[in-house]
């Protein structure tokens, strides 16, 4: 539950807190298509709140014949094609498991990714382009150019903000490029004039899920994507890329209207 959107998040699913007219998540999986992904897992909640994502992403032949039958069609053309782009798969997580916390989406999918790589997307984070490009397929292309084993997305902040974020402290290869070193929790001192902060979006190969998987507890109880990755990264190289998109973090209610004032005002620009 999103208790920073407590009680709207009673009801309403965080990750479908709308953006203008389309939920939070709609913007990551748009994302993932315009990336050629086409198999996309999605970890959900038990209850009303996985029920609401499992709506909104699985075909309805019922409503697609209603908006037909009144000449609607134009009206549906925001979703018409988007069971023809990918297939969705969800996964519920347990409410009463022993594990819980942002690693436990990598654990549950396993099976699904089997040897494939594979993206690691939060649901409430947005990124937001004007060019029409794809964040995660530029993040895929700059780690095949780099050739290292995975790359994680990073928005820059001033040095002065470091506080406020994770960090992602760089580390320099012998052919100029930056790979992940660490990953500071809210550093109080930072020295460097910007920083790169994690906005958990990470492609990584499959025997990260091994890394998952061995994960203890931190000290919130929580088992934390970013204590795997980091622990992959100690082990191989993993590319910070800095994204083109606005970053959004649509999991506190400031950065959600920030994102649906942006939205509008791009709406606005292209009508």
């Amino acid at each position: 539950m999103g208790t920073r959107f407590f009680p709207i998040a009673k009801s309403v699913n965080k990750c479908m807190l709308p953006v203008l007219d389309q939920p939070v998540l709609a913007y990551a999986v748009a994302d993932c298509l315009a990336a050629g992904v086409r198999e996309i897992a999605i970890v959900t909640s038990q209850g009303e709140g996985g029920r609401q994502v499992r709506h909104y992403f699985t075909e309805d032949h019922g409503m697609r014949e209603y908006f037909a039958a009144r000449g609607w069609q134009k009206k549906y053309e925001p979703i018409a094609h988007l069971h023809d782009q990918a297939n969705f798969h969800f996964i519920e997580q347990p409410r009463d498991g022993d594990r819980y916390g942002t690693a436990l989406p990598a654990i549950l999918a396993a099976d699904f990714i089997g040897d494939e790589d594979f993206f690691l997307i939060a649901g409430d984070d947005l990124l937001l382009r004007t060019d029409g490009g794809s964040d995660l397929a530029d993040l895929a292309a700059a780690r095949d150019a780099a050739g290292t084993a995975g790359a994680v997305a990073a928005a820059t902040v001033p040095g002065s903000d470091a506080h406020r974020y994770g960090i992602l402290k760089p580390r320099n290869t012998k052919d100029g490029r930056q790979v992940m070193d660490d990953l500071l929790e809210k550093p109080t001192a930072y020295g460097a004039p910007t920083a790169y902060i994690n906005i958990s979006r990470t492609l990584l190969p499959a025997e990260a899920t091994a890394y998952f998987e061995k994960l203890t507890p931190a000290a919130n109880g929580e088992y934390q994507a970013t204590d795997a990755i980091t622990a992959f990264a100690r082990d191989h190289n993993v590319l910070i890329h800095p994204v083109t998109g606005q970053y959004f973090d649509c999991g506190n209610p400031a950065g959600w209207l920030a994102a649906n004032n942006a939205v509008a005002l791009q709406s606005r620009t292209d009508s």
